[in-house]
């Protein structure tokens, strides 16, 4: 299952054991939680003192060790399932027939499977805690006379539990894709990871007791409709038959049980408080920053050195980690830096600093491509162009003229190598690509679910170098009009007006055929166009999609540009100064590429916030956040430099721009 991982030294000595860290800890937390819960669970207010004695009886009975052993197991299972499909690049359908796909997918359809029945086995472990008439599944009749043998009858409270725990661990999956719980995000706040537990316990909690009562609700709607159908299944195998005493629940009256609903809820709340609180866990283990050696004095010990560690592609979260420590040190680690700035001996090569700048300029190349294909494609309708000869021609010699000098540090990779963003950080599908990220956005063409439009987007191919001149696309002012547009919005677009159609008279009997096979064609995507486009695309996840790894890509601009605003005054030997030209370039052209990206349409609109959800939604506003630090970067480094960077050789339109924020007029 862990095919690339096995070979991985950072798996093997770091991921795994903070794995098992996170879960040693939600298992000694399990006490913990199911004290809270006996005392919800056997709440008395009016008997205060006999309730108290009660539940510290039933917390140290022989009969609560078997489920607290239960519970432990089911925490392993779901800290297994955290392990196998937790990423650090959310995945983001465009569409809703793609989050369809999603949530069809057999993994993903192993993975509610599974959580089905741990949530039936918690269900039955707190059916067995909260006891009387929860305990079992099969009780005496109460119908039956006194002088005649005892029949056996189905109690359908806790066969009502038990598929509640169902029920709730499918709603758990099935919000895990659609809210992107498998997401793990990085803190911009370093903590403490007991500090962070401490701060992250109450939300936690709260986030629980809702969703526990909006499953709750959803459930007991769902019972009363098609409750007797499990029912009928459950008397039928195990032979047992109807109380014909007790009032059934998949009635108005069963159902309207005060006692019932609690106990139910309650139940639900400690059910998923166990499963937030192994999620929480492991999220803070995970993500716990590491330190990674700038250089290494032996042979054996370089590939876990900085430099090579940024150049992985199939561990995400060891790169992305590598990446945040990149801009620690750049910003808190003078002696770091030093080695960064450090020559090789002998041979004086500066080798530390041209690998980790190659990669981070290999990583702003590759968005700045993105967000060109992304910007031609929506400039064009949706259609993909091919890009001629002479344009292929143009980008290559201006990109020629500014890159003169530094080919050897800007090698971005071409958009014809995008990939499918992996479903787990740990099991990746990356091999043998040459992409050093994924890119989001792209989905499994081959899927049957996904969309032609969709198609046309992936496929895409834009010029190996982007745009120069001024930041309107010539695109958007000279593309035709669009597919749904009329004569007029044709004539005030500057195209040709259409040709009239003949009349029905003049036409022959092939012609009228292919007359009215084309209105009907109108007709029908003027009434199903509105509807299509709903349902196969959504405007803001697109913008989403592009940015959805950017947290690599803020860290490889504050990296870059403490280290560059750092060399002003401790770089002895101007290693930095050969590569300033470059970097400067891709900055500017980065962020020419994200403000035309912000004038399209949904791209500056403001995520709505959800409401309390374990579900990490940091990704909806990477891309505000990436513009932020990129004007920040460039500023840091201006600010630093100052006039001295007049004298630094890049093209017109990038030292025009760069005037701007040399004035402080960006």
């Amino acid at each position: 299952m862990f095919s690339v991982s096995q070979n991985c030294w950072f798996i093997r000595k770091v991921v795994t054991w903070r794995a098992v860290a996170s879960i040693a800890w939600s298992v000694l937390l399990l006490p913990v939680t199911t004290t809270l819960f006996v005392f919800l669970v056997r709440l008395s207010l009016f008997h205060p003192v006999q309730w108290i004695a009660e539940c510290f009886a039933l917390l140290t009975a022989p009969s609560t060790i078997f489920p607290l052993f239960l519970l432990s197991g089911v925490v392993l299972v779901i800290g297994f399932f955290n392990l196998k499909y937790y990423t650090v690049v959310p995945s983001i359908p465009c569409s809703r027939v793609a989050l369809l796909a999603k949530l069809l997918h057999p993994r993903q359809c192993v993975h509610s499977l599974v959580h089905c029945a741990v949530g039936m086995v918690v269900m039955w472990c707190a059916s067995v805690i909260a006891g009387v008439r929860y305990r079992t599944l099969s009780s005496p009749c109460t119908g039956s006379e006194s002088g005649s043998v005892p029949e056996t009858c189905l109690n359908e409270y806790h066969l009502f539990f038990l598929l509640a725990g169902a029920f709730m661990g499918y709603s758990h999956s099935f919000l895990g894709v659609v809210q992107n719980m498998n997401y793990v995000s990085f803190q911009i706040i370093l903590q403490y990871k007991y500090m962070r537990f401490k701060g992250s316990l109450a939300s936690v909690v709260k986030c629980g007791a809702l969703q526990s009562l909006h499953s709750v609700r959803n459930y007991v709607a769902l019972y009363y409709f098609f409750g007797h159908l499990p029912r009928a299944w459950i008397l039928n195998m195990l032979n047992l038959q109807m109380d014909s005493a007790l009032c059934s629940l998949d009635s108005l009256a069963g159902l309207l049980d005060p006692s019932l609903l609690y106990h139910l809820w309650i139940s639900g709340t400690f059910l998923l408080l166990t499963w937030y609180i192994t999620v929480l866990l492991f999220r803070i283990y995970v993500t716990e920053p590491y330190r990674f050696p700038v250089q290494s004095t032996f042979a054996e010990d370089t590939d876990q050195c900085l430099p090579k560690v940024l150049t992985e592609k199939d561990v995400l979260v060891m790169k992305f980690l590598a990446l945040q420590d990149l801009a620690l040190l750049a910003r808190y680690s003078p002696s770091c830096r030093q080695e960064v700035f450090s020559l090789s001996q002998p041979g004086g090569h500066p080798h530390n600093w041209n690998a980790i700048s190659k990669e981070c300029l290999a990583l702003l190349g590759e968005l700045t491509q993105r967000l060109v294909a992304h910007h031609d494609t929506v400039a064009s309708n949706g259609r993909a162009k091919r890009p001629s000869v002479s344009s292929d021609a143009r980008s290559v010699s201006s990109g020629n003229s500014v890159m003169s000098g530094a080919e050897d540090l800007l090698q971005t990779p071409h958009p014809s190598s995008i990939i499918k963003t992996p479903g787990s950080v740990f099991k990746s599908s990356m091999m043998g690509l040459s992409s050093p990220m994924t890119v989001p956005f792209t989905p499994d063409l081959e899927s049957p679910f996904s969309s032609p439009a969709v198609r046309r987007l992936a496929g895409h191919q834009v010029p190996p170098s982007p745009w120069y001149g001024s930041v309107q696309s010539p695109h958007v002012m000279r593309r035709g009009p669009k597919l749904w547009s009329t004569s007029t919005d044709s004539q005030a677009n500057g195209s040709p007006p259409p040709t009239p159609a003949p009349t029905p008279s003049t036409l022959r009997p092939e012609q009228k055929s292919s007359f009215l096979a084309q209105w009907l064609q109108n007709r029908k995507e003027q009434v199903g166009g509105p509807f299509c486009r709903g349902l196969h695309y959504l405007p803001e996840a697109s913008s989403q999609a592009l940015f959805a790894d950017s947290q690599a890509h803020i860290w490889a601009l504050e990296g870059l540009s403490h280290l560059v605003a750092a060399s002003f005054s401790e770089d002895k030997y101007g290693v930095v100064q050969t590569t300033l030209p470059s970097i400067l370039s891709c900055m500017l052209t980065l962020q020419e590429a994200v403000d035309r990206h912000f004038k399209l349409p949904h791209a500056s609109s403001k995520p709505v916030k959800t409401t309390c959800s374990m579900g990490d939604a940091t990704y909806k506003t990477l891309r505000f956040a990436l513009r932020a630090a990129l004007k920040t970067a460039i500023y840091r480094i201006t600010s630093t430099f100052g006039e001295h960077l007049n004298a630094v050789c890049i093209s017109v339109e990038h030292q025009k721009r760069l005037q701007q924020f040399m004035e402080y007029r960006e």
